[in-house]
């Protein structure tokens, strides 16, 4: 399918739009999609305006308040008729005995003409469709991603409130031609534009600046790339020309002139204005290259108008806690990526800087990909020991990288098979301070462990920086890709962290993702669990994307982000993309006749191993800054919302289960939760605090992320054919504080017809629907019970 990389909140735009190559050139699926440009606008729905679908693979039917079985969809008013195709023909659908909804192979087949014009975020592909439901058209009690990430907004009240129309005033003139930018693949050129201004002698940060650029030069930057170097203070120089990386020599060409020295005043544009000459030199344009720019401190910027027009992307590394907030703009405005490296040489921030800047030409064969980073202030006579792994996709031009802060520590470093490296296997340079260690041919799959030991009798910091590029040109490398959700907070709202980790464009999931924060001081330091559960900040569960609020707001300052992915061979598994897709349809009715369409291939969930062996990435998620209004509280959050509340009857009983909120969002536990029902859907949605209360008091939160289970009789309300019961839950934290209510479950009893298809029991039936994916693990439940005579329910 054609699909949108979407994961963050409602109304936050998507990443990017994947439209397949078989879709593109395919004609045969436009019966299936519609056509080209209708699929275009369903995702870029999801792209520009953060829309989610309004259909539900998981749940595609359900029961209305009316007691009928509807399609999940948008509007209601889109008419068709249920069946399963088998062969030429579709059979009637047959009921689910434990559910009461129509089987998984019951399939919905719209008519092809309808009455309704909407809507894009269902079924793009018929020939009526022209727009988007709205408050009037919107199906509230549709079980799908649009309700429960919207909060059972209509698409069209998201789009609304965008910037693009807030503001803006109806067209009454046809709109003009759309215009394409074609990019093309070239050669990569990039220069570095390096500060050696007098503060770069503070800290050894010209030290470190070699460390780092040698690592860049040597083993990042790829094959056949074009490379100049730049340096700059009050005044700027050039001290390499592009320079063609082809071989080992070449590199080392570009290693030996790094500067070595600082002094003198910082005007970054000095260094720009040499840095565009350097790029100009082979074809008198800038167009397509990039700069890469570090610098320490602030700095005069009058050159943002000659940035903006050249054409040149631009990276920044800001190292320290100062930096001139210009970078920011030239960095947003051309998009390129802005890291920060603090002072502490063990967290490893300004190797990790140079190693985020990768080409962006989407070759991922010849990009360097860092297995390991990682540091530790060693004490005397101690080990700083640990583990990387080598998969299967990666394994050509491995090295590791020793920095050490005073001197060189014993080393060893030890393969899967045995074979031991000591410090005669490295090559030491001392006045750098480092270590390397080039592994021959493609190195060995499986688990090296490091063991570097501090012979001084005082500490030291030490660090281990692991790369790698792919084996083989046939098999794209597993990677890592972390962002923050906004680059800036001013603490009214968490932040989300996420890392998505894939290989060949498909998800991998059930990997230990971990990510820290550190602030530009390197005195502040937080480590997060990333979860791919469908809960808290995570939207769609085994996804790939692995998701967490950042709430920790009350330092003001410059953050950054790195991200630590481990997984094992026997666990990790690769998913298919099942979210923000255009919707293919199986058939559709016509003049009385189902017609259908090729039908597409069943893949399951998660059904495929990541053949790839134990793994370990790193990533740098770039920066970010936190901003507090002077004089005002610090924040504090409530809980998430839960947004996988699921309702069951079991005969005379309720099962609910969701997934734990946190105290402050998704973090610790909660205090108590506040669980409500009715018969009426909107009076549930409307007014949740004056709906009939659950006495959930000797249910204790656990531990956010965990499974919650809560069982209860039902004496109040009688039980009998067609009951429909809804329920709703939200979180309070230690301060009172309540999340948003959850989304609406709904549990029903449902007698067959009396034409129910043979084969299926015909005694009671059961229904339970949720509009998502129930919790991942079920813990301890507590039983309560119905006392009659009171509006609400007590144990």
């Amino acid at each position: 399918d054609p699909y949108t990389l979407q994961y963050d909140e409602c109304g936050k735009p998507g990443r990017y739009i994947h439209l397949t190559p078989n879709f593109l050139l395919n004609d045969n699926l436009i019966e299936a999609y519609g056509p080209r440009g209708k699929v275009f606008v369903h995702e870029w729905a999801h792209l520009r305006w953060g829309v989610y679908d309004e259909y539900n693979h998981q749940t595609p039917f359900y029961i209305s308040k009316e007691k009928r079985i509807e399609a999940t969809r948008c509007s209601k008013d889109i008419k068709g008729t249920r069946g399963v195709p088998s062969g030429n023909s579709v059979q009637p659908c047959s009921i689910d005995p434990t559910t009461g909804l129509p089987t998984e192979t019951c399939q919905f087949f719209p008519e092809k003409n309808q009455n309704t014009h909407v809507s894009y975020m269902y079924v793009q592909s018929l020939p009526a469709i022209t727009g988007f439901c709205n408050d009037k058209s919107h199906n509230t009690e549709a079980q799908n991603m649009q309700n429960r990430m919207c909060n059972y907004r209509s698409v069209w009240s998201v789009i609304g409130s965008s910037e693009d129309f807030k503001n803006s005033n109806l067209m009454v003139t046809p709109p003009p031609a759309p215009q394409f930018t074609v990019l093309q693949k070239g050669r990569r050129e990039i220069c570095l534009v390096l500060d050696v201004s007098g503060s770069m002698s503070g800290y050894d940060r010209i030290t470190r600046l070699r460390q780092a650029a040698s690592l860049f030069l040597r083993e990042v930057v790829e094959e056949q790339s074009m490379d100049g170097i730049v340096q700059f203070h009050s005044v700027g120089s050039i001290i390499k020309h592009l320079t063609l990386v082809h071989d080992d020599a070449s590199r080392e060409e570009l290693v030996k002139v790094l500067p070595t020295s600082a002094s003198g005043g910082t005007r970054i544009c000095e260094g720009i204005k040499y840095g565009f000459e350097v790029l100009r030199k082979d074809d008198q344009n800038t167009d397509g290259n990039e700069i890469l720019l570090l610098s320490d401190g602030e700095s005069p910027v009058d050159c943002l108008p000659q940035v903006n027009s050249s054409g040149v992307t631009f990276h920044a590394i800001a190292l320290g806690p100062n930096y001139a907030p210009e970078i920011q703009t030239m960095v947003d405005w051309t998009g390129g990526i802005l890291v920060l490296a603090n002072d502490k040489v063990d967290s490893n921030g300004l190797v990790d800087a140079f190693n985020a800047i990768k080409s962006s030409d989407g070759d991922l064969i010849q990009q360097s990909i860092q297995l390991e980073s990682s540091g530790l202030k060693v004490n005397s006579k101690d080990w700083f020991n640990g583990t990387v792994s080598v998969d299967k996709t990666v394994g050509k031009d491995t090295s590791f990288l020793i920095i050490w802060e005073t001197t060189v520590p014993e080393i060893t470093v030890r393969s899967p098979s045995g074979k031991v490296y000591g410090n005669a296997a490295f090559v030491h340079d001392t006045q750098i301070k480092t270590s390397v260690l080039g592994i021959n041919g493609i190195a060995e799959t499986g688990d090296w462990t490091y063991s570097l030991l501090n012979t001084l009798s005082t500490s030291q910091s030490l660090t281990i920086t692991v790369t790698s590029r792919a084996a083989n040109a046939s098999v794209p490398p597993l990677i890592v890709k972390a962002h923050m959700n906004q680059e800036s907070s001013n603490g009214s709202r968490p932040m989300l962290v996420f890392a998505e980790v894939s290989q060949d464009g498909l998800p991998v999931i059930l990997a230990d993702v971990r990510a820290t924060i550190e602030s530009s001081t390197g005195t502040i330091k937080h480590e997060l669990q990333l979860l791919d559960n469908g809960a808290g900040a995570d939207v769609f569960r085994h996804d790939g994307i692995y998701s967490r609020y950042f709430t920790s707001l009350e330092n003001n300052g410059v953050y950054s982000l790195k991200v630590r992915v481990q997984g094992q061979g026997d666990t990790a598994r690769l998913a298919v993309r099942r979210h923000s897709r255009a919707l293919y349809i199986p058939g559709y009715v016509e003049n009385g006749q189902v017609h259908l369409n090729p039908q597409k291939p069943s893949v399951a969930d998660g059904d495929q191993q990541a053949d790839v062996g134990n793994f370990s990435r790193t990533a740098s998620g770039g920066a970010f800054t936190v901003s507090l209004v002077p004089g005002s509280p610090l924040p504090a959050f409530p809980p998430c919302k839960i947004t996988d509340l699921s309702a069951r009857l079991e005969e005379d009983r309720v099962l609910l289960t969701w997934t734990a909120p946190g105290e402050d969002f998704d973090q610790g536990a909660a205090e108590s939760y506040e669980i409500r029902m009715s018969q009426d859907f909107e009076l549930l949605r409307r007014n949740f605090a004056y709906t009939q209360l659950v006495n959930s008091s000797g249910l204790t939160p656990k531990e956010s992320g965990s499974g919650e289970e809560h069982h209860f009789f039902l004496d109040e309300i009688a039980i009998k054919n067609g009951t429909i019961i809804y329920f709703a839950a939200r979180a309070k934290d230690k301060e009172s504080q309540n999340s948003e209510v959850s989304n609406i479950a709904q549990a029903a009893l449902i007698l067959p017809p009396a034409d129910q298809p043979k084969g299926v029991n015909v005694l009671v039936l059961v229904l339970s629907v949720t509009g998502v994916v129930a919790a991942a693990c079920i813990i301890a439940s507590t039983v309560m019970c119905v006392k009659k005579r009171t509006p609400a329910i007590y144990a």
